[in-house]
C-alpha cells in the first residue's frame, strides 16, 4: 500500500508531489498542509517508488499505475470521494485517476502537471526535462547533476540550499530509488503503453471543475503547455505565477495556499 501522511478533518484533499530524484509527498508539500488541514481531511501520499512508498507490482504506464495504486488506497481508507493537488508527476496521476475513476474525484489543482501539458512554442524535452534525464545517466549520479536538476525548478535560486541537495540526493541515489527511476522512464517510452501518459488526447473527458496554476517560468512543463488544457478541458480556468518556476507550492506557498483553498471551498462553475 502506498504510505502516506494524514492531518486534519473534513472533506478528503490527496496531495500528489513530483517526479524528480528524491521527491516524496512531504518534501512537495510539508508548508502547504497545516493551512489546509484547518479545514481538510489532507492525505500526503508518496507515489509508487518514491519516499517511502514501494515500487508497485501492476503492470502498464506509471500514470495508470499510479492511479489504481491510489484508489486501492482511497478503498482501505473508505474514501469514496476526494479533490486531488497534484505536480508535476503528481498532476498527471491526478488526471489518470480522474479519467479512470470519474465518481471518486470532486475538484483538481494541477501544478505544471506531466502528461496534460502540449507545448506549443517551447522545445522539446525542456531544459528541466533534459536535467532530470542526466541524473541517472552515465557515469551515474552526482549531487551536482542533481543540484542542475533542482534549479531548473525555481525561479528563486536561493531555494536550492546545500541541505535541500544533500538531502534528496540521499533519497534518490540507492539502488532501489534509481531502479524505481528507470521502471518509471521506461513506462513513459514503452510503446504498449505510453498512449496512456497523453493525457491531453483524453483532456476533453474531463467533466471536473479543474484549476490549473503554472509558474511563468516553469522550466520543466513551461507555461505554453497549458493553451490545449484550457481550449479542452470544459471547467478549467488557469492562473499563472509571475517570477515563479515548477514549484508554485513552494515559491509562492502563501498565494498557493489562498488560491487553492478558495477554489476547494467555492461554488460549482
Amino acid at each position: 500500500m502506498l504510505h502516506f501522511s494524514e492531518e486534519g478533518t473534513g472533506q478528503a484533499v490527496v496531495f500528489l508531489h513530483g517526479g524528480g530524484p528524491g521527491a516524496s509527498g512531504w518534501s512537495n508539500f510539508g508548508g502547504n498542509v497545516p493551512v489546509f488541514a484547518t479545514t481538510f481531511r489532507v492525505l500526503v501520499v508518496d507515489q509508487p517508488g518514491f519516499g517511502k512508498s514501494p515500487v508497485s507490482e501492476r503492470d502498464g504506464h506509471y500514470f495508470t499505475v499510479a492511479a489504481a495504486e491510489l484508489a486501492s488506497l482511497l478503498d482501505e481508507l473508505g474514501i469514496e470521494k476526494t479533490h486531488v493537488v497534484g505536480n508535476s508527476l503528481g498532476g498527471g496521476t491526478a488526471v489518470r485517476f480522474a479519467l479512470d475513476f470519474p465518481a471518486r474525484v470532486d475538484k483538481l489543482v494541477l501544478m505544471g502537471p506531466g502528461g496534460l501539458s502540449l507545448n506549443v512554442f517551447s522545445p522539446d524535452p525542456t531544459e528541466g526535462v533534459k536535467r532530470l534525464f542526466e541524473f541517472a545517466a552515465p557515469p551515474g549520479p552526482s549531487p551536482d547533476k542533481l543540484e542542475a536538476f533542482l534549479r531548473t525548478l525555481v525561479f528563486d535560486q536561493r531555494l536550492i540550499t546545500t541541505e535541500l541537495v544533500n538531502e534528496r540526493y540521499e533519497a534518490a541515489s540507492s539502488p532501489s530509488a534509481l531502479a524505481a527511476m528507470a521502471r518509471m522512464g521506461r513506462s513513459f517510452m514503452d510503446p504498449s503503453v505510453a498512449e496512456q501518459g497523453l493525457l491531453w488526447r483524453e483532456a476533453h473527458r474531463l467533466k471536473h471543475e479543474v484549476l490549473l496554476i503554472w509558474g511563468r517560468e516553469d522550466r520543466v512543463n513551461p507555461v505554453d503547455g497549458a493553451l490545449l488544457a484550457m481550449k479542452v478541458i470544459k471547467r478549467a480556468r488557469l492562473h499563472v505565477f509571475g517570477g515563479c518556476g515548477h514549484w508554485a507550492q513552494l515559491e509562492k506557498r502563501d498565494e498557493f495556499n489562498r488560491l487553492a483553498m478558495d477554489f476547494l471551498l467555492g461554488g460549482a462553475q
